[in-house]
């Protein structure tokens, strides 16, 4: 490999960036026509209390956040169901009691230590073989949904009226999407961290949105572009020894904008 992904850490950081480009392409793709980029915002913050309880109780962390997740998942889906609370309003919602309870948690409760930082902020350089691997059957997962529940997401995001017509199970594919996005969320949280999730997966769907003409095309474009975003990033974070999640982040705006001013 060429420099300066020659180093194991590097590869590493690389198989992950690849691999999350691929969660993109699938689900970011569904999180932008669906309008959930502030839902999976959410996801990642909302991950903060299961991560301050990991290290004091002994439990990996990713499954801790993953059951803070879901639990947030959960009760932005019950809230909209009920048709009392909007969806946004329902996350915002979610969101503040999420992080209320991982601040009073993390300040007089549990002693937290610098782990919390980490999967806060991220750190692509500092991947284990674990991490690479919840990344592939995340990815895995996300495929096996696409290819069982792709006509159900289809019909509920372009027609959800007709799809109840013809049958279509559109609750139950609801919760599958939210629970896929809840995953890839988490699974993202070593690398670029809780706060930078949707620099991973909705700002590369949101450019490739404004020219995409079709689903298939929005799907491959944004892996595409996620994979170019995400080694460029990491090349630029080496270079310039900076954070590999924020090099990405402000590489992946300035492309979105770049790409709004041109089509506009």
């Amino acid at each position: 490999m060429p420099a300066p992904f020659d180093t194991p850490f590097m590869q590493r950081a690389l198989v992950e960036a690849l691999l999350l480009a691929g969660l993109a392409g699938v689900l970011g793709s569904w999180i932008v026509l669906r309008r959930f980029a502030f839902f999976t915002h959410g996801v990642g913050t909302a991950a903060f209390p299961g991560l301050v309880v990991a290290g004091p109780a002994g439990v990996a962390p990713q499954l801790t956040a993953l059951g803070a997740a879901l639990v947030y998942a959960g009760g932005v889906e019950w809230l909209a169901r009920t048709r009392r609370v909007a969806s946004d309003a329902a996350t915002g919602l979610m969101l503040v009691a999420a992080l209320a309870i991982g601040v009073v948690l993390a300040s007089d409760v549990f002693a937290s230590g610098a782990g919390v930082d980490r999967l806060l902020f991220g750190s692509l350089i500092g991947l284990r073989d674990r991490d690479l691997w919840l990344t592939a059957a995340a990815l895995g997962g996300a495929l096996a949904l696409e290819l069982t529940l792709r006509r159900a997401w289809l019909a509920r995001g372009f027609d959800p009226t007709t799809a109840r017509a013809l049958g279509v199970r559109v609750a139950l594919a609801d919760r599958a999407l939210l629970l896929a996005v809840a995953v890839a969320a988490v699974v993202a949280l070593d690398a670029v961290g809780a706060l930078l999730v949707t620099a991973v997966l909705v700002i590369p769907a949101a450019t490739v949105r404004l020219v995409a003409p079709s689903v298939p095309s929005l799907q491959l474009g944004t892996a595409a572009l996620a994979a170019v975003e995400s080694v460029t990033g990491l090349w630029l974070a080496y270079e310039l020894n900076i954070g590999p999640g924020p090099a990405i982040a402000v590489l992946g705006g300035g492309v979105f904008a770049a790409v709004v001013a041109v089509t506009r």
